[in-house]
């Protein structure tokens, strides 16, 4: 049996990001869109990819000149298990810890608000059948 990914760093997580958002990409590209907010180079970019290729977090399509990297986790996956994992190491495994310290530390807007709502809603609804 495989040994599970192990969680992303947070710039392993940027690059994800990427991935996700703009689907297969090579090096220069996701390089290109980290910039404007990271100043690193494209070799650190590189070495990054690689090391998460190691740890299972990207695929890489070898068969052109310039190597394609996909993402190998999907974010609504690779999502809860960070929160899991803050929930578990900050708030002894408490979502409402969590999700009130959340709320205090940032204001939510008004449609983050009704999507609280109606999840909540929905997570009672479900608890009564």
């Amino acid at each position: 049996m495989p040994k599970p990914r192990p969680l992303p760093t947070d710039a392993e997580l940027e690059i994800l990001r990427v991935l996700w958002d703009r689907g297969p990409s090579t090096v220069r590209e996701v390089h290109t869109a980290l910039a404007p907010a990271r100043d690193t180079g494209y070799t650190g970019v590189l070495k990054l990819m690689q090391i998460m290729l190691d740890k299972r977090l990207v695929v890489r399509d070898d068969s052109a000149r310039s190597h394609v990297y996909s993402a190998a986790v999907e974010r609504d996956v690779t999502e809860h298990r960070l929160i899991a994992d803050l929930a578990e190491r900050a708030f002894g495994g408490s979502a409402a810890g969590l999700a009130l310290r959340a709320l205090a530390t940032k204001p939510a807007t008004a449609a983050e608000l009704k999507a609280i709502r109606d999840l909540l809603g929905r997570l009672e609804r479900e608890r009564e059948r």
